[in-house]
């Protein structure tokens, strides 16, 4: 499976496209907002003959879905989210312009995903792990196959997810980490909502926000 980056809106969000040799891929997380990262996107779709799927959240703060509807729009697919993300979205134009984004409202997600779950394009799959504690309905996405996790604002680099803004626990985030994330080989790649990607391995010796003991 091949994972394309990019790095979109003043949040520096990272947007990912996954995509296989057959052809078919999908989306996590829009973070393009304006026309020229629209089109920085959808060229490279075209370009590489990526037939896109659906377009898939890892939990809804603005930063993360302000493409939505561009995206949505332009290849006519669903989105979908875990269900308790949806306040996000039906709350998003009213504080979208508080953080510098468009106000409009969004077009909601249509698929709704539980811990678990399996996603299937090509010929790839994706395991749901629920991972809340960041924001209400947080998820990542788990490519055994390939080893590497996709998590949002779950886990940075030597950090994690702020949890100072709605439904935000540090508790609970802790405890996302640990049970759905540390469980994961240490040679996982973890691909985060923002910055570098690091691995399972060394967040577990490197850390200081996750408690190991």
């Amino acid at each position: 499976m091949n994972v394309k980056t990019f790095v979109f809106n003043s949040f520096q969000l990272n947007t990912y496209l996954l995509y296989d040799d057959l052809g078919e891929g999908i989306i996590i997380d829009a973070g393009n907002h304006s026309s020229e990262e629209n089109e920085q996107l959808f060229d490279f779709v075209e370009q590489e003959n990526i037939s896109i799927r659906a377009l898939y959240y890892t939990h809804a703060h603005i930063d993360h879905i302000a493409g939505n509807n561009a995206i949505l729009q332009k290849y006519r697919i669903q989105a979908a989210s875990h269900r308790d993300s949806i306040d996000f979205f039906m709350s998003s134009a009213k504080y979208a312009s508080n953080y510098g984004f468009d106000v409009q409202e969004y077009i909601l997600p249509t698929i709704f995903l539980n811990d678990g779950d399996i996603i299937h394009f090509g010929k790839s799959t994706l395991k749901v792990l629920h991972t809340p504690g960041h924001a209400d309905g947080s998820l990542c996405y788990y490519a055994e196959e390939d080893q590497f996790v996709i998590v949002g604002d779950v886990l940075f680099k030597g950090s994690i997810g702020r949890t100072d803004l709605p439904t935000g626990d540090f508790d609970l985030l802790q405890k996302s980490i640990l049970e759905k994330l540390f469980v994961l080989p240490n040679g996982t790649k973890i691909y985060p909502g923002h910055g570098p990607s690091t691995t399972i391995g060394f967040e577990k010796i490197n850390n200081p926000f996750v408690n190991l003991l």
